[in-house]
């Protein structure tokens, strides 16, 4: 028995040995920023003086402060706008890319491309194709085209530069799921008469749901967190309508200088994700089964 106990202790210690470096970098990479700026979240600060605790009030100031709701709304819209197409377009590339036609290993590399490729730097490539003077859009229509430069259509566009540039990462994942389901189960399905529609909405669908889940929430925050793009294609214009929360947390922190109600805005942003991701945990948690009918 103390054998045993030993053995079991060694254990332990052994495992927690092997996650210690991983915890030390949780803990100096996300638990402590955390705790920095939930407490920047109550004091006021320039960067260049020393830092005075003002409380409350400060919180009550940035979440009555009309731009920074507008900002939320902005951000909540363009989650609506890109999420979804995100994930359909995503699902609908992959399934294609897992047809076994010859050359879809070369797609399927080609389609990532976007993805990997730095944020800012396709911002500045799509801001010169959207640009109203010497843009390629308004060369091929012969015309001048206005489009970051409208308050309608500004939004609209940086949603689809997003949507492009992720869509390949949405579909790595599902193109992921796809092979992961047993050949054997679609090819029986298909033996005992079943369609493709049936296989896929009453096999491939149930089964891809932990898929659903994990895209769904690296989707939204994603988007939430959006800023390269924003930066190289508007700057949050015209007329702040795209300006979205990441990039009303920068112009607060680093143009006006308020790194304390940047802070808030960046702590009430945390606690939407957490609760987003809660929600969507739940929801998926009830319907992820490998079941199907």
């Amino acid at each position: 028995m103390a054998i045993r106990s030993r053995r079991r202790l060694r254990d332990t210690l052994t495992g927690y040995a092997l996650l210690a470096p991983s915890l030390l970098g949780v803990v100096a990479f996300m638990a402590v920023p955390i705790l920095v700026v939930v407490w920047l979240s109550v004091h006021k600060w320039d960067l260049i003086g020393e830092p005075s605790y003002v409380g409350a009030p400060q919180i009550a100031s940035v979440l009555s402060d009309p731009g920074f709701l507008s900002s939320l709304g902005i951000t909540a819209l363009l989650v609506v706008l890109v999420v979804p197409a995100q994930i359909v377009l995503g699902l609908l590339l992959a399934n294609l890319l897992t047809k076994g036609v010859r050359g879809t290993t070369v797609f399927r590399a080609l389609v990532v491309i976007p993805w990997i490729a730095p944020p800012l730097a396709l911002g500045v490539v799509w801001s010169w194709i959207f640009a109203p003077t010497g843009g390629l859009l308004s060369a091929i229509a012969g015309q001048r085209l206005e489009i970051l430069v409208s308050p309608t259509w500004a939004l609209p566009a940086a949603a689809f530069v997003v949507i492009w540039g992720n869509v390949g990462y949405t579909a790595l994942f599902f193109i992921a799921g796809l092979l992961s389901i047993p050949k054997e189960l679609v090819e029986a399905a298909t033996v005992d008469g079943a369609s493709s529609s049936q296989i896929f909405w009453r096999i491939k669908m149930p089964l891809l749901r932990p898929t659903f889940f994990f895209v769904s929430v690296t989707s939204v925050i994603s988007v939430f967190n959006l800023f390269d793009q924003i930066y190289a294609l508007t700057k949050g214009g015209p007329d702040g309508a795209t300006e979205v929360l990441a990039y009303k947390i920068y112009q607060e922190a680093f143009e006006t200088g308020n790194l304390g109600r940047a802070a808030v805005m960046a702590v009430v942003m945390m606690l939407i994700l957490m609760a987003i991701t809660l929600a969507q945990n739940l929801y998926f948690r009830s319907r992820t089964t490998y079941e199907f009918v």
